[in-house]
């Protein structure tokens, strides 16, 4: 058994399936959870405290160039030829790299001087070293990620900008209270934020970005640069072997590719036409292949199918101004929606719950979560809720569970 790829997806492959499992990742660090990775940013966590558990079976620490389908073997940089039984990629995805004018000089490859991207720990580190009190950052993406990027650089005493092309942050996952919210966190920690705001390009002096161009011709002065502005699933080594590749490497309710002898899982894999790019889909999708990949027909049960992930999409942020969020399925009610929304500016906590049918179906929480658990059980499991709304308003309502 041979796993390309060491993140959440592949690291808890190689875990579950034990010391037969040889693990191919090209990070130079031991697997690690990318989750947290904004913890580490903000000085709260060192590399080691997010460190997931060692594998059984050996770890190469090269990268994959090449998977010889005939032959059953993974060609690796270093020049080691792995060979396989079954192969499972979890290749996960790559940074979103904008096409902004001045970015990269004719025929470069790399980023500009005081340019980061923010999806690895090497990319979290070089940012914390080039950090420091003062320094001005600009970060391009209200997402997610740009959102844990520039609270935990303002945490570290930068001077942080956040763009954001769309009308407000995090607008995949919030409404509009809630993304309000979030902007006056940030703003509240000194972040300078600037929605429907697109950047046009960059300038470079001496070989680094100085200024970051607005389409509507202002300038930004920076230090650093950070993009944020979204993933796309790595699927070069799947593509060059010839398998099912669509947004994602194309895999069915076993996590099998077009090649019988191939599996995918995590960010790199598309799953009845939809790429997660999430830790918990990651994981479910981990645990299906290892529970199929480890059953024996003698065993008389068959392997349980991996039918899609009911994603709950959760930030918690510690530290001065704890941001604490989770949002799931669609917080924009329909007209014969049912909604229940309790908020407290003094407080900054807001909470919102659309049921539709009688089921939940969308959601955003912000700020003390005590009723998180409850809830995403209860979107997890799509049960009917009970005809008496008063379960519901209790969770909505507690504090803490107190």
């Amino acid at each position: 058994m041979v796993v390309i790829g060491t993140g959440l997806a592949g690291a808890r492959v190689a875990q579950r399936l034990g010391a037969g499992t040889v693990l191919i990742g090209e990070e130079s660090h031991a697997p690690y959870n990318r989750v947290l990775l904004a913890e580490v940013l903000a000085g709260r966590y060192g590399p080691d405290v997010i460190a997931l558990p060692t594998p059984q079976g050996p770890v190469l620490r090269t990268r994959a160039v090449r998977v010889d389908r005939a032959e059953r073997r993974v060609h690796c940089e270093d020049g080691s030829v792995v060979p396989y039984g079954t192969l499972v990629l979890a290749t996960g995805s790559n940074p979103v790299l904008p096409p902004l004018r001045g970015l990269f000089a004719p025929g470069a490859r790399e980023l500009p001087g005081g340019v980061h991207a923010f999806r690895t720990m090497d990319d979290c580190l070089a940012l914390s070293a080039a950090v420091a009190p003062g320094v001005r950052v600009v970060v391009i993406g209200g997402g997610l990620l740009g959102v844990s990027a520039a609270r935990a650089l303002a945490v570290r005493g930068a001077q942080v900008v956040l763009t954001q092309q769309a009308e407000r942050l995090m607008e995949r996952q919030l409404d509009p209270a809630s993304s309000e919210l979030v902007r006056r966190h940030l703003t509240d920690l000194g972040v300078e934020v600037h929605t429907e705001c697109r950047v046009r390009g960059v300038g470079v002096t001496d070989g680094a970005v100085r200024r970051v161009e607005l389409a509507d011709g202002y300038l930004l002065d920076t230090d650093v640069t950070v993009l944020a502005c979204g993933v796309r699933p790595r699927t070069g080594l799947a593509r060059a072997a010839g398998l099912d590749v669509r947004r994602g490497v194309v895999v069915d309710d076993l996590l099998r590719t077009s090649d019988p002898h191939i599996r995918a899982v995590g960010d790199c894999a598309e799953h009845a036409g939809r790429v997660y790019g999430l830790a918990t889909p990651a994981v479910e999708q981990a645990d299906t292949l290892a529970a199929a990949l480890g059953h024996t027909p003698a065993g008389g049960t068959a392997p349980r199918p991996y039918t899609g992930t009911r994603t709950l999409t959760r930030l918690t942020l510690a530290g001065p101004g704890p941001l604490d969020l989770a949002a799931f399925g669609d917080p924009e009610p329909r007209p014969d929606d049912d909604v229940v929304q309790l908020a407290d500016a003094t407080r900054g906590t807001y909470r919102k719950v659309v049921v539709r049918g009688g089921r939940l179906v969308g959601g955003v929480l912000l700020g003390e979560l005590a009723a998180v658990g409850a809830l995403a059980r209860a979107w997890e499991a799509d049960d009917p809720l009970p005809d008496d709304d008063s379960p519901l308003l209790h969770l909505l309502t507690s504090d803490g569970g107190r």
